[in-house]
């Protein structure tokens, strides 16, 4: 029996967007995931910290840029995994609405 996993979103202007896909979500990464974005959120807090202090702005800037940049590997990460299981398991499975998904998931991530 396929199972059917729902999903939710909040866009970026605060819109609530749900949708369920046709297959679960095995991820072989997940651990990098979570590793990458633990690090990335201890850079952010040593930044605030940055701030509070009232450090230069220049280096709050390129520690800032430093964290945008992990932030947007990880999101390279999770499309790799995405595309490799899960998208692979929906085309096996008909799933078209998992296709249409990633199309928006990726002009979100590239904007």
């Amino acid at each position: 029996m396929e199972k059917h996993q729902e999903h939710t979103h909040v866009l970026e202007d605060g819109t609530v967007v749900s949708h369920s896909h046709g297959h679960t979500h095995s991820h072989t990464h997940t651990k990098a995931v979570l590793n990458r974005l633990s690090r990335a959120i201890g850079h952010l807090e040593s930044i605030r910290r940055m701030v509070e202090e009232g450090r230069d702005c220049s280096e709050v800037l390129i520690q800032l840029s430093a964290v945008k940049s992990a932030i947007n590997n990880t999101g390279k990460v999770i499309l790799q995994d995405h595309i490799e299981h899960c998208i692979v398991d929906a085309i096996e499975h008909g799933d078209t609405e998992a296709l249409e998904e990633l199309n928006k998931a990726i002009d979100r991530f590239m904007k």
